[in-house]
């Protein structure tokens, strides 16, 4: 499981011309599931993204994490982040979960979130969507779960 992590002061996303979730301060996360994805995987990812320390203390170092500030998470499901395009123009998603395993493991995902007692949003599995946000810093984090098993 793949995840893209930025700190934001706002995000949301819109479908159909709609606005489906949207946070002030908090996390954008950007998460992708391989076909070799398990619980254990959104369980560790979970974690680490609620226990991150990239928020500033009151010395302005990244001392806080999102359980320590009371931030929001916003998920959005993002395949793509399984493209390979190491050889030719159009990437290969062959190691992309498909479509019922990876929103399995998704709705596992915010569900473990909130469980956490972190208010959640999301955006529409499968769904075409504009995502919007202002990126806090910048601070963009990059997580792999399968480098952590």
């Amino acid at each position: 499981m793949r995840a893209v992590i930025q700190r934001v002061s706002q995000a949301s996303v819109v479908v159909a011309e709609k606005a489906v979730g949207e946070i002030a301060t908090g996390v954008l996360v950007l998460l992708g599931v391989s076909h070799a994805d398990q619980t254990a995987d959104a369980d560790y990812l979970v974690d680490k993204i609620i226990n991150l320390r990239i928020f500033s203390d009151a010395q302005g170092k990244m001392n806080l994490s999102l359980a320590d500030t009371g931030g929001a998470m916003l998920v959005v499901s993002q395949f793509t982040l399984y493209g390979d395009a190491r050889k030719g123009r159009r990437p290969s998603y062959i190691e992309a979960a498909e479509p019922n395993q990876a929103n399995a493991l998704y709705e596992y995902f915010v569900a473990r979130a909130r469980s956490r007692g972190i208010r959640v949003e999301t955006g529409v599995f499968q769904a075409m969507m504009q995502v919007q946000l202002t990126n806090d810093g910048p601070v963009t984090i990059l997580l792999d779960s399968a480098k952590f098993f």
